[in-house]
C-alpha cells in the first residue's frame, strides 16, 4: 500500500465530519428516547422496538465511515468499527428487552412478552430481523476473516437466532404455515432463517471446541443449539427432522463424554 497523501486525508476527514454530525444527532435521539421511556411506561415494548430500529440505522453510519476509510485511505478504521459494533449490540439489546433471548425455553416463558407487541405484525418482525442479519454480516465482513472478534460474532449470531425464534408465535405458527394463510411465506422465511443460524451456531461452537479452545462449555453450547432446533422441529410437528436431530445430539453427547473421560484419564 502506498503512502497516504495529505489530499487523501483531507478528503477523508471532510467526509467523516459530515457523517459525524449524523452520528451525534442519532446518539442524541437515542438519549431522548430513553428518557421518554423512563418517564412513560405505556407502550414501552413498542417504544423499545422503535428505539432498536433507530439505533440499528445509526450503526450503519459507523460502518459507512469505515467503508470510506478503506476506499479513500486503503485502511480500516477500527475505532469506528468498534463503536459501531457497540451500537449494533445496543440495538439488539433493545429487542431483547421486549422478548428475552431464551435459547431453548418453553414458549410459555415468553408468551406474555409477545402478547404485548401483538400489533407489531409478522411482516414487521421478519423485516426487522432481516435488517439485523444484514448489519451483523456487514460488520463481520468489515472486521475481516480471522479477526480477533471471530468468536464474538459467533455469540452475536447465536443471540440473534434465539431472538428471531422467540419473535415467532409458536401458538399460531402451524396455522400460519397453512397453504391458505397469508402469513405462510413470511413465517416460513423466518423459520428458515432461524433453522439455518441454529445449525450454523451448533457447527461453529463445535469447531471452536475442537480446533481452538477444547473447552467443554463450547461443545455443550453446540449441543444446546441442536437441542433448541429439535424443540422447534417438535413444535412444528416435523417428526422426521426431530428424530434426526435426536440421533445427532446423542452422537455429539457421546463424543463429549468420551473426550471428558480421556481428559480425566490423562490427569490420573
Amino acid at each position: 500500500m502506498g503512502k497516504i497523501t495529505q489530499e487523501q486525508r483531507n478528503r477523508y476527514f471532510e467526509k467523516v465530519k459530515e457523517h459525524r454530525h449524523t452520528i451525534e444527532a442519532g446518539l442524541a435521539k437515542e438519549k431522548t428516547l430513553l428518557e421518554l421511556l423512563q418517564k412513560e411506561e405505556a407502550g414501552a415494548a413498542y417504544k423499545r422496538l422503535h428505539l432498536a430500529e433507530e439505533i440499528l440505522e445509526l450503526s450503519s453510519w459507523y460502518l459507512l465511515i469505515n467503508t470510506l476509510s478503506v476506499s479513500l485511505l486503503g485502511i480500516k478504521n477500527e475505532d469506528y468499527l468498534l463503536e459501531g459494533r457497540k451500537t449494533l449490540v445496543r440495538a439488539l439489546k433493545y429487542v431483547e428487552d421486549v422478548v428475552p433471548a431464551y435459547l431453548d425455553g418453553p414458549f410459555s416463558d415468553y408468551e406474555k412478552n409477545l402478547e404485548e407487541i401483538r400489533d407489531f405484525d409478522i411482516e414487521s418482525r421478519y423485516h426487522l430481523f432481516r435488517k439485523f442479519g444484514f448489519a451483523i454480516q456487514s460488520y463481520e465482513e468489515a472486521f475481516g476473516a480471522n479477526s480477533r472478534y471471530e468468536w464474538y460474532f459467533l455469540e452475536l449470531w447465536g443471540k440473534y437466532a434465539a431472538l428471531a425464534k422467540n419473535y415467532i408465535d409458536l401458538k399460531s405458527v402451524v396455522s400460519d404455515l397453512d397453504f391458505n394463510s397469508p402469513n405462510r411465506a413470511t413465517v416460513s422465511a423466518q423459520l428458515s432463517l432461524v433453522k439455518r443460524y441454529f445449525q450454523t451456531a451448533a457447527d461453529k461452537y463445535r469447531e471452536k471446541y475442537e480446533l481452538h479452545t477444547n473447552k467443554r462449555e463450547d461443545f455443550r453450547q453446540a449441543i444446546a443449539f441442536l437441542s433448541a432446533l429439535r424443540r422447534l422441529s417438535i413444535a412444528l410437528g416435523d417428526r422426521d427432522e426431530a428424530d434426526t436431530l435426536k440421533r445427532k445430539i446423542e452422537v455429539w453427547n457421546t463424543k463429549l463424554e468420551a473426550d471428558e473421560k480421556k481428559t480425566e484419564e490423562a490427569k490420573g
